[in-house]
C-alpha cells in the first residue's frame, strides 16, 4: 500500500512555497533585540500606516463581529465600481489579489497547459500555475523589463494566461501604455491577459488600463489595499474586468472570502483620497532618496516607479542576515534567481537613514 504522502498530488513535491519578508516579532524573538526598534523594509508596506479613517469604520464594525459578511461584497464592490466608473458585475474581490491569481487558476488552469510570464516576475504566477499542474514558460527581461513583443510571441496553443506586472515586483519597472496598448491587440482573444497592478497608485503618468477591460473579454486587473491605502493585514484585493469574465471568476470564489471587518476598513481606505495622497508623495520622496544614496555608494539598482528599489550588494544572503543583526529587514531575492540582490521598501525618513547607516557598517 502506498504511503498517504506518497499519494498526495505529484505537482506538489517539488513545489517550494512562497516566502514573505519576516515579520518584525520574530526578527525580535530569535535575535533578542526590541520590536519597537526594529526596521521592516521587506514587503513593500505603507510606512505611514493604515488610513485612520478606516480604523475608526473597523472599530465601528467590530461591534458586528457576530454577523457572517456579505457574501457578495455588494457595497466593497459598489464603491470600487464607482471609483472607476464601473459597474458592479466588472468587479470581483477577493482576500488579497492573489486570491484572484487563484480565481484564475481554477477559471482556466489544467495539466498539460501553459502561462508566460516575464524572467523576474512575481513568484506568486508560479506557483499557482505548478500548484495546478500547468508549466511556466519565463521569457527574458532585459534590463528587468518585461518584453511584451517576444512574450506574444511565445504564446502557443496550450497558452492559457500572460502575466504582466505593471509595475513589476521585485524589478520596480513598468510598461508605457503604447506597448501595452499592441501587446493587448497582439494576444489572441483567447487567452487571459492579467495587468497585475498592486502598485498602480504610485504612478505619476499611470497608464489608462480601463479601456482594456470595456474593449476585451480576456483582460483583468488585478489591484489591492496592501499598499497605498496601507491595508495589508486586512488581505483585501480586487479584480476588474468584463462582465463575463467577472461571472466566471465569481464561481470559483468562496462564499464569505473578504470578511466583515475588512469590506469596512477597504471601503473607508478607498475613500481617504487625502492619506493616499500623503503616502504617494512618501513613498516618491523615499524613493528618490534611496537611489541617489544608492547611487552616492557606486551600488548597481534598478530605476524604480514602486514603493522599493532593487539593488545589487554582492552577495544579498549575507548582507541580509547581517542587516537583520542589526534590526533591518530586507528581502534577499534568492528566489528571483537574483543572488546579488536584495529588495528595499521605501519606508519613512527615518527609516530610511537608519537603512543606510547599518548597510554601511555592513559593506
Amino acid at each position: 500500500m502506498l504511503d498517504l504522502l506518497e499519494r498526495a498530488n505529484p505537482q506538489l513535491r517539488d513545489l517550494v512555497s512562497y516566502v514573505p519578508g519576516k515579520p518584525i516579532e520574530d526578527v525580535a524573538r530569535e535575535l533578542g533585540l526590541d520590536p519597537n526598534k526594529i526596521v521592516k523594509l521587506a514587503s513593500n508596506e505603507n510606512p505611514l500606516g493604515p488610513s485612520l479613517k478606516a480604523v475608526k469604520a473597523m472599530q465601528e464594525a467590530l461591534l458586528k463581529a457576530h454577523f457572517y459578511p456579505d457574501g457578495n461584497g455588494y457595497h466593497l464592490r459598489v464603491a470600487i465600481a464607482q471609483k472607476y466608473g464601473l459597474t458592479i458585475d466588472q468587479v470581483i474581490i477577493g482576500n488579497g489579489s492573489n486570491e484572484i491569481i487563484e480565481f484564475l487558476g481554477h477559471g482556466f488552469l489544467q495539466p498539460g497547459d501553459n502561462i508566460i510570464v516575464a524572467n523576474h516576475a512575481f513568484s506568486i504566477y508560479r506557483l499557482m500555475a505548478q500548484l495546478l499542474g500547468t508549466q511556466t514558460m519565463e521569457v527574458p527581461d532585459p534590463g528587468f523589463k518585461h518584453d511584451l513583443p517576444a512574450m506574444a510571441r511565445a504564446i502557443n496553443e496550450r497558452t492559457k494566461q500572460v502575466y504582466v506586472a505593471n509595475p513589476n515586483n521585485p524589478t520596480g519597472t513598468m510598461a508605457d501604455e503604447k506597448t501595452l496598448d499592441r501587446f493587448v491587440e497582439e494576444v489572441p482573444e483567447n487567452v487571459v491577459i492579467v495587468l497585475d497592478e498592486a502598485y498602480y497608485e504610485f504612478l505619476e503618468n499611470p497608464p489608462n488600463s480601463l479601456k482594456y477591460i470595456r474593449d476585451h473579454r480576456n483582460v483583468i486587473l488585478l489591484r489591492t489595499f496592501s499598499k497605498c491605502q496601507g491595508l495589508a493585514g486586512l488581505r483585501v484585493g480586487y479584480g476588474l474586468g468584463h462582465p463575463d469574465l467577472i461571472k466566471l471568476l465569481q464561481k470559483t470564489r468562496q462564499p464569505f472570502n473578504v470578511n466583515a471587518i475588512a469590506q469596512v476598513g477597504a471601503i473607508a481606505g478607498l475613500q481617504d483620497e487625502e492619506h493616499q495622497q500623503r503616502t504617494k508623495e512618501v513613498t516618491t520622496e523615499g524613493r528618490k532618496f534611496l537611489e541617489a544614496e544608492f547611487g552616492k555608494r557606486n551600488l548597481e539598482y534598478v530605476p524604480s516607479v514602486a514603493n522599493f528599489v532593487l539593488v545589487n550588494v554582492g552577495s544579498a544572503k549575507r548582507v541580509f542576515q547581517e542587516l537583520l543583526k542589526k534590526g533591518i529587514i530586507v528581502r534577499a531575492m534568492d528566489e528571483y534567481k537574483l543572488p546579488e540582490w536584495i529588495r528595499v521598501s521605501v519606508g519613512t525618513p527615518d527609516q530610511n537613514r537608519k537603512f543606510f547607516e547599518a548597510l554601511d557598517s555592513v559593506l
